[in-house]
């Protein structure tokens, strides 16, 4: 699994200029999920995610997770992040998981992330697999990139 965490003020999803979700203070989370993924992916993943440190504290230093500061997530799958462009210009998917294994594990990511944060209302997503327009103010600009590649996975 990969995904980039943009921390926001604010972010919204959109399909065809109607609203489907808003966060405010929080990250935005664009996740791809490989095809070799599973739910002990999805676990490291969201462990990682919820307790990312990445808020300043009163020194100014980035030491405060989602949790510390009541921030939300905007959860947006993006089998994209899996673009491989080794050869050519044009990306080839292949690693990226078929709709029918990543979008249970999406799910499952988000349902691990509303637990880690005690609340289904703090965890936002988009619709799987739809022609979705996203809007963020960055916030500082923070932005991770973690991929399970480089977590331990138990």
């Amino acid at each position: 699994m990969r995904a980039v965490v943009q921390r926001v003020k604010y972010a919204s999803v959109s399909i065809g200029g109607e609203l489907i979700n808003r966060i405010e203070k929080g990250f935005m989370v664009l996740l791809g999920v490989r095809d070799d993924d599973t739910e002990k992916h999805a676990q490291a993943i969201a462990k990682k995610i919820a307790g990312l440190r990445i808020f300043d504290d009163p020194d100014d230093k980035m030491n405060l997770s989602l949790s510390d500061v009541g921030g939300d997530i905007l959860l947006i799958s993006q089998f994209t992040l899996h673009a491989d462009c080794k050869k050519g210009y044009r990306p080839s998917f292949i690693r990226a998981a078929r709709p029918e294994k990543a979008n249970p594990l999406y799910e499952y990511t988000a349902s691990l992330l509303r637990e880690a944060l005690g609340s289904d209302e703090r965890v936002k997503t988009g619709v799987f697999g739809g022609d979705m327009q996203v809007e963020l103010l960055n916030d500082g600009p923070v932005t991770i990139i973690l991929d399970t590649d480089d977590l331990t996975v138990k």
